[in-house]
Parts: C-alpha cells; sequence; structure tokens
C-alpha cells in the first residue's frame, strides 16, 4: 500500500455496488510499481447521491475517477466535457481532472475490444447479441459495430432503452441492428446464430442470478462473454461451460481499460503485468 501523504493525489471509483471491486488493488499496485504518489479508493455511490459526490470530487481535489454501474451514462451531465469517443457512445467510466475541470472519456469499448481479440473473437462478418442496454453495452455496442460486426442483437429488459441504443448505432453506419426484451435470449432463433454473447446486465454481481439463454441453440464455437467477474465463473458462465461453450469473464475487459484509465490519470504507460498480478492475488 502507498504511503498517504498531504500530496499524496486521490483517485476513486464510483458505483453502487462497489464493494466487489478489484480495481483498488490493481491500480495501487500499479502506483507503487511506478513509485507514483497517487492512492485508489472505491467509492460506494447510490444514484440519487451522485450529483452530490460529484460536486465533493470537485470540491476535495480528485485527480480522477472510475464509474461503473449504475453511473456511467448518469453522469455525462455533471461533467465539463466529454473526450470524442464518451460522447460518441454516450458512456462514460473514466474521468480525469484538467486544469480544475472534470473530462469524461470511455475506456471501456476500447478495453473490451482487445479483450475479446485476445480471446481469438474477430467481428468482421459476425453476429452478437448484447444482454443489457445499459452504459457497458454502449461501450460494448460501439467495439463491435468498429469491428465490422454483420449483425448485432440487443435485450433488455426495457426493450425501449434498447430500441434507443439501436438508434444510435444505426445512425453511424453500424451494422443491421435487432431488439426484443432479455427473455428473448431463451428462443433458439435469437441466438441460434450468435457468434458471441455478452452480458451486460448487472446480473450475476450476487453470485447467484444470471441471464437466461438457450445455450443449447448457440453455435459450438459461441463465445460466452460475461462483464460480470468474480474469484469464480459467474452463473451466466456456468451455465455455458456446462453447455461445452468457449467463454471469458470481465477481468480480461477489466485489465485492458484500467491500463488505458492510468493513462489518461498519470501520462505513463500502465505496468499491465503489475496490474494483471494483482487481479490474480
Amino acid at each position: 500500500m502507498n504511503r498517504i501523504r498531504g500530496t499524496t493525489r486521490l483517485v476513486a471509483i464510483l458505483g453502487d455496488p462497489v464493494e466487489h471491486s478489484r480495481s483498488p488493488a490493481m491500480h495501487n499496485a500499479a502506483f507503487a510499481a511506478l513509485r507514483l504518489d497517487y492512492v485508489y479508493v472505491a467509492l460506494r455511490v447510490r444514484p440519487d447521491d451522485l450529483r452530490r459526490a460529484i460536486t465533493g470530487v470537485r470540491a476535495l481535489g480528485f485527480a480522477g475517477l472510475n464509474v461503473t454501474v449504475p453511473h456511467k451514462q448518469a453522469v455525462l451531465p455533471l461533467l465539463d466535457r466529454l473526450a470524442p469517443a464518451a460522447r460518441e457512445i454516450g458512456a462514460v467510466n473514466t474521468v480525469v481532472r484538467e486544469n480544475g475541470r472534470l473530462v469524461g472519456h470511455n475506456t471501456d469499448a476500447e478495453g473490451f475490444r482487445r479483450a475479446v481479440r485476445a480471446l481469438g473473437f474477430r467481428g468482421r462478418g459476425r453476429a452478437a447479441v448484447l444482454l443489457g442496454a445499459g452504459g457497458s453495452a454502449r461501450a460494448v455496442a460501439w467495439a463491435l459495430a468498429g469491428e465490422g460486426l454483420r449483425r448485432m442483437t440487443i435485450l433488455n429488459r426495457d426493450v425501449a432503452r434498447a430500441s434507443a441504443l439501436a438508434r444510435d448505432v444505426r445512425a453511424h453506419g453500424g451494422p443491421v441492428v435487432e431488439v426484443g426484451p432479455l427473455d428473448a435470449a431463451m428462443a433458439a432463433d435469437t441466438v441460434g446464430g450468435a457468434d458471441l454473447i455478452v452480458n451486460c446486465t448487472s446480473l450475476g454481481l450476487d453470485g447467484k442470478s444470471s441471464p437466461r439463454v438457450a445455450i443449447a441453440a448457440t453455435p459450438d464455437h459461441c463465445l460466452f462473454y460475461d462483464l460480470v467477474y468474480g474469484a469464480r465463473p459467474t452463473p451466466f458462465l456456468r451455465s455455458a461451460l456446462r453447455g461445452g461453450r468457449r467463454t471469458g469473464d470481465g477481468l480480461g475487459m477489466l485489465l485492458e481499460q484500467a491500463g488505458l484509465a492510468f493513462h489518461i490519470w498519470t501520462g505513463r504507460r500502465a505496468p499491465l503485468d503489475v496490474m494483471r498480478a494483482a487481479l490474480r492475488s
């Protein structure tokens, strides 16, 4: 753990829940490895308190933030400026203080792209199903659309929210996009041609819940990726493994997006090997 002094710069992750986050261990290991006078903490912020929390961040001089569920879209109007990717995606996961102004970035999209590429997935000409339509799903949708995806299906409890995301993806000349309710993932004709299925919901954070998917209807090569991560495979991934499908959890994306955020805050190249070891421990 870094020594905390009067000069120490503070970075935090804001979310609800946030107790499960491995970001503090990962970033503090990176700060220590490069001997940077920073410290990273996790702060639970309920949705009704987000505006006041950002006011506090300004007053207390935080160097930067990560923003996680459920604040990635709600934080947008509370910031002074958005980087181009964050503005286009419509979601922020990283904030940096620049000359007293809070600037929002999105490193989730590139982090996801790098994570699934490491698992051998290439999007061009492929089909993907996204479960969820919140801030994380927006980043995943943009990452996949930029990879030349052929078809994207967005399923969400609130179909209107899925439709809004679909309109935004189509407006940028992306793939064919279809929408439906979350339980449509149990229909063979919805997931039967999927090369990739991504859980972008918060289901699984409790270690028990999971979106329901007709796994047997998916192609044998289909990759199941869960943005949720834990010490063990999530219920979503356990079901996929029982069905003989390939899987990946959110630790890969967490590492990649964190490395990008680290560089935004510090201007230094992130020590990914150190951060990876901290995640594994």
